[in-house]
């Protein structure tokens, strides 16, 4: 069993992908939200990071963010992680997780530079995770406005963000 199943293969070759009815029967299921939810707390824990709000998947830094950090920062493999995750919360209909989520990222590596060696997947694999079309260009453009340099920004098109609103 794990913890963020995905309908897609992983890393894991004999576990077996979801099937969208299993999926919508773990949506419909209140006892697999909670400990689901339970699961992203742990692994939020792990990564120094506190959900905030339940309801809206608002999150902050926790206490020991300085030292999970580090081990964020040391070890790229928690990225993967990160983005089954990240594909995870999608699938269970936690779309709003994954904005929160991929924001905390965005501004912990392009505002706060805080995640250096987590930058490439938070541009190239985290912020393409998010299901909203109109999220996703919202979380390209708040990229785009904290990159530096900003002419070399290629994970969308220069014209289409200097006019996005």
């Amino acid at each position: 069993f794990r913890l963020f199943p995905l309908r897609e293969h992983g890393m894991n070759w004999r576990a077996r992908p979801l099937t969208c009815q299993e999926i919508q029967a773990f949506r419909k299921s209140k006892e697999v939200m909670d400990r689901f939810i339970r699961a992203y707390k742990l692994m939020l824990g792990f990564y120094g990071i506190s959900l905030v709000n339940e309801e809206t998947g608002e999150l902050e830094r926790a206490e020991n963010w300085r030292e999970r950090f580090e081990n964020l920062n040391r070890f790229s493999h928690n990225n993967l992680r990160i983005t089954r995750i990240l594909k995870c919360l999608g699938e269970m209909g936690h779309e709003d997780y994954q904005v929160h989520l991929v924001k905390f990222f965005l501004t912990e590596t392009l505002v706060e530079e805080t995640l250096p060696n987590v930058k490439r997947s938070a541009l190239d694999y985290f912020l393409f995770t998010v299901r909203s079309k109109e999220k996703r260009r919202e979380l390209v453009h708040y990229a785009w406005q904290h990159f530096k340099p900003q002419s070399s920004f290629v994970w969308g098109p220069r014209d289409k963000l200097q006019k996005y609103r």
